[in-house]
């Protein structure tokens, strides 16, 4: 998988627990995983694919 350096959260997170996702850039795909077990299996995904999650949640605007 990507170095611990690699990975980081959004920066609408903050460290006072909570849902937070942590991402990190592979060749060609994204891994996504749970910013509080960090040994749990990430989810990796087709930059692409990602790229079109990221954009349809930012034109939502989910609350």
């Amino acid at each position: 998988m990507a170095p611990e350096s690699a990975w980081f959260k959004s920066s609408y997170s903050n460290d006072s627990g909570g849902a937070c996702v942590e991402v990190a850039g592979l060749a060609g795909e994204v891994g996504i995983r749970d910013s509080k077990d960090k040994a749990a299996p990430a989810l990796v995904v087709p930059a692409s694919a990602w790229s079109s999650f990221v954009g349809a949640v930012s034109t939502h605007h989910l609350s």
